[in-house]
């Protein structure tokens, strides 16, 4: 009988008692760890255990620690002793790593996201040589090349020469009054800074695409206080070298150039016709006052014209019955002006009266089933619905006597397609645009003034009809969490402010698990209903242009959250890119992205109190559809027509620093009421017309703003 042990006393197989299997361990060559590996082993008995010198130590302790056997694993004397197993790994630590697994994933998030804006607002200051993933470290070296210094690949940093703004901040040109229009210069003094005050002076809690605008606000402020001490502003020497200063562009004045020597690009503006010439029975009224109306845009200079087509109007009474004729009347006259012409399809509802209705409603027959099955409106978490707009859940669902929300948008885009194929054939309708939500922009109806809401209030999520509800609950059986499927009961209401709630405060319950699938599950349903809608729209339309109106949401923005735009669909807070999916679906259809030129007459107080940025913004969203290969078009808010506020508007339009020279495609000009009516002053709108088409309009249009302008 073979022995398995060498000892005093070893019995044979068939008189030994059973004992516990043990486990071999193999090393691994490639970093000497042991690891487990099961087998069975024939039972033995020992009745003298003899400890073979290979495990003990010079202390005679048995016990050896884990890293005693890694650094030494001991000789077996045979191929059957048991060895001392590593210590047991517990779930507590596996969870931990997790955890800690994923605050790494997020702060990663977090610092590419930052990365990324930075690069955005930099874009416009110039060609910074970066790598395509380039993080903190790049961007402060690229910034230090710029300014000057010399960056060692080790990261030592010094500068060669002094800077340059030390040695011309203490040169000033002294100039002689402006006399017989002769211009003597009498000497070139230097100067140290009078006034340490006067230098200029950035907050820091401005975004990058705001800082051209502080550096010029603070020199025309040293520039008025100069000319406040001494007589017209026109005679001082300042006034010559404000206008030498001035950004003098090649081509269009003749004098010379300057830093921004490229040409002022020509974009076209086109101008939104009130609603008051069609009424509620799509009859033209007044067309002799929209004839007077067309001659003076044509006297402007305008491109061309915006006319809302609403669904409310065309096929207002019973379904599938489209009237026509009033738009017929109307795009005839157009025609006469040979004027451009771009059409909304308006799927929403326009305007309240003072007694609450609405002025062009949804069809009368959608706001009779709504009367039977409300669940087909938009449904905050109290339960109210808003008929501004059909909900996105019924999207795919026939509950619109027997059609779907998509075949019933299609069946109207279509329908006008045919009633006017001869003015699609001419050229006349050079784009249409799609609305795609609450006041035709690509958004939930989160800031509903009639449910309550003021500025700046974060809104309320709109999700709580039956159909959102039920794909709600689809999404969170996929990801395996059912009690998942409800909206957050801690996102305050529609005047709640972010730190006053548990879901959008710093570190809320927005960048929660759940609050990342529910974020994500919300956006994607507006991502999904316009890749829906477009999708038909560009069978519809086949090769026409296609736009769509994206929303400026710019309160809140300086806040973790961004919660006003968590609400209105985009999913943007500091560790998430919001705008980017929605831009691949838009660049999928190639439409072009008409962005709302909002917020840029909110004072810096409103700015403060809101965590605004309007700018910042902009500035995200711009960058972005032009790194996509979108075409950008813009339009003004209502509020937008003092002359400060168009000069904002021209600056965004036709960015001056941009290095690669990107612009708007066209610009569309809302009026809050007809031009007859002198509601807007005609020098102000022919002003902010010259400057859109560059045309020898540019330096004066600048000098004026920075000379007069209160």
């Amino acid at each position: 009988m073979q022995n398995w042990l060498k000892g005093d006393e070893i019995s044979s197989l068939e008189d030994t008692p059973s004992i516990e299997e043990f486990e071999f361990y193999e090393t691994i060559e490639s970093d000497r760890i042991w690891t487990p590996k099961a087998t069975t082993a024939p039972t033995i008995s020992l009745t003298t255990p003899t400890i073979p010198p290979t495990l003990s130590n010079p202390n005679n302790n048995l016990s050896l620690s884990p890293a005693d056997l890694v650094a030494s694993p001991p000789q077996l004397p045979g191929p059957w002793a048991p060895l001392v197993p590593p210590p047991p790994t517990t779930n507590k630590g596996k969870r931990e790593r997790e955890r800690e697994k994923e605050r790494t994933k997020l702060r990663e998030r977090l610092r590419r996201s930052i990365t990324s804006r930075m690069l955005a607002g930099l874009r416009q200051y110039g060609n910074f040589p970066l790598p395509a993933r380039a993080d903190m470290n790049d961007v402060l070296a690229a910034l230090a090349r710029e300014a000057g210094w010399v960056v060692e690949a080790d990261g030592n940093t010094y500068r060669q020469s002094p800077p340059p703004s030390q040695i011309a901040m203490g040169m000033r040109s002294v100039e002689s009054p402006v006399s017989s229009g002769v211009r003597a210069t009498k000497s070139l003094e230097c100067h140290p800074p009078h006034n340490p005050s006067s230098v200029v002076r950035i907050d820091e809690s401005l975004s990058p695409a705001s800082l051209d605008s502080v550096v010029i606000a603070e020199r025309d402020t040293t520039k008025n206080e100069k000319f406040s001490s001494g007589g017209s502003p026109i005679n001082s020497v300042e006034a010559d070298q404000l206008m030498q200063e001035l950004p003098i562009r090649p081509g269009n004045h003749g004098i010379g150039t300057t830093a921004f020597s490229t040409p002022d690009p020509y974009v076209p503006l086109y101008v939104t016709l009130a609603t008051g010439f069609i009424n509620n029975y799509c009859q033209l009224v007044d067309p002799e006052g929209l004839r007077q109306e067309l001659t003076h845009m044509q006297s402007l200079s305008v491109d061309g014209v915006v006319v809302d087509c609403w669904w409310g109007i065309v096929e207002g009474w019973s379904p599938q019955k489209y009237v026509w004729s009033g738009y017929r009347g109307l795009f005839n006259i157009l025609r006469e002006f040979k004027f451009k012409l771009q059409v909304v399809m308006a799927f929403h509802e326009y305007g309240r009266s003072e007694s609450g209705e609405a002025l062009i409603p949804l069809p009368q027959w959608i706001l009779e089933i709504g009367k039977e099955n409300q669940d087909i409106f938009f449904t905050d978490r109290e339960g109210r619905r808003n008929t501004e707009c059909l909900s996105w859940g019924i999207d795919k669902e026939r509950v619109l006597h027997g059609r779907t929300g998509v075949e019933v948008y299609f069946d109207f885009m279509r329908s006008f397609r045919t009633e006017f194929d001869d003015l699609f054939a001419e050229g006349l309708i050079s784009a249409v645009e799609i609305g795609l939500g609450s006041s035709g922009e690509l958004k939930y109806p989160s800031f509903s003034g009639r449910m309550g809401w003021r500025y700046p209030g974060v809104g309320e999520f709109q999700c709580y009809d039956r159909y959102l509800q039920q794909s709600l609950r689809r999404a969170a059986k996929l990801r395996g969490h059912s009690f998942w499927a409800r909206g957050p009961d801690n996102a305050g209401e529609y005047n709640s402010r972010p730190h006053e709630t548990g879901f959008f405060c710093e570190r809320g319950d927005y960048d929660s698990y759940y609050g990342r699938f529910f974020l994500h599950w919300y956006a994607q349903s507006l991502i999904d209903h316009a890749d829906n809608v477009l999708s038909l729209a560009s069978l519809a339309f086949d090769e026409t242009k296609i736009i769509v109106k994206v929303p400026a949401v710019y309160w809140w923005y300086k806040t973790s959250s961004h919660a006003a735009e968590l609400t209105s669909g985009y999913y943007n807070p500091t560790n998430q890119n919001g705008y980017s999916p929605v831009f691949e679906v838009l660049k999928k259809h190639s439409v072009t992205v008409k962005f709302v030129c909002s917020g840029l007459h909110i004072s810096s107080q409103d700015n403060d109190e809101a965590l605004a940025d309007p700018e910042g913004l902009s500035w995200q969203v711009l960058n972005l559809a032009w790194d996509q290969g979108l075409l950008v078009a813009g339009e003004n808010a209502l509020s937008c027509y003092d002359r400060e506020g168009c000069m904002r508007i021209v600056e965004m339009v036709k960015p001056r620093n941009d290095p690669d020279h990107r612009h708007f495609s066209f610009f569309v000009y809302q009026q809050p009421a007809p031009l007859v009516q002198g509601a807007i002053c005609f020098s102000e709108l022919d002003f902010f017309i010259k400057c859109m088409h560059g045309v020898n309009r540019w330096l004066d249009a600048i000098t004026t703003t920075r000379l007069w302008s209160p």
